[in-house]
């Protein structure tokens, strides 16, 4: 359960870095990444624990650094994408307004 409340920390600390490194961030909130990142991260872990992955020789490094990964990774999709797609309804908005 240790390895948990670990993952979820790294995850959490991951997804504020991967807010705070975004030029894009004033578009989406703070706690999206950081969010998104816990629970991919911890539905890795919950995966990995269940297949059996975890405390077998061999075997332990996975449920800690598999969601980790996963877990970063998915901040990092969720602020690229957010980012550029509501930048550009932004700009059509704004487009629109200035239009009338």
């Amino acid at each position: 359960m240790l390895s948990l409340v670990i993952v979820l920390l790294v995850t959490v600390a991951a997804g504020f870095i991967v807010w705070a490194n975004d030029r894009r961030h004033t578009k989406y909130g703070i706690l999206l990444p950081a969010g998104t990142a816990a629970v991919v991260g911890m539905l890795a872990w919950i995966i990995c624990i269940w297949a059996g992955l975890g405390y077998q020789p061999g075997l332990t490094w996975l449920p800690w650094v598999l969601p980790m990964v996963a877990g970063t990774a998915s901040a990092l999709a969720v602020a690229v994408y957010l980012g550029r797609a509501r930048a550009a309804q932004d700009t059509q908005r704004l487009t629109a307004a200035l239009k009338i």
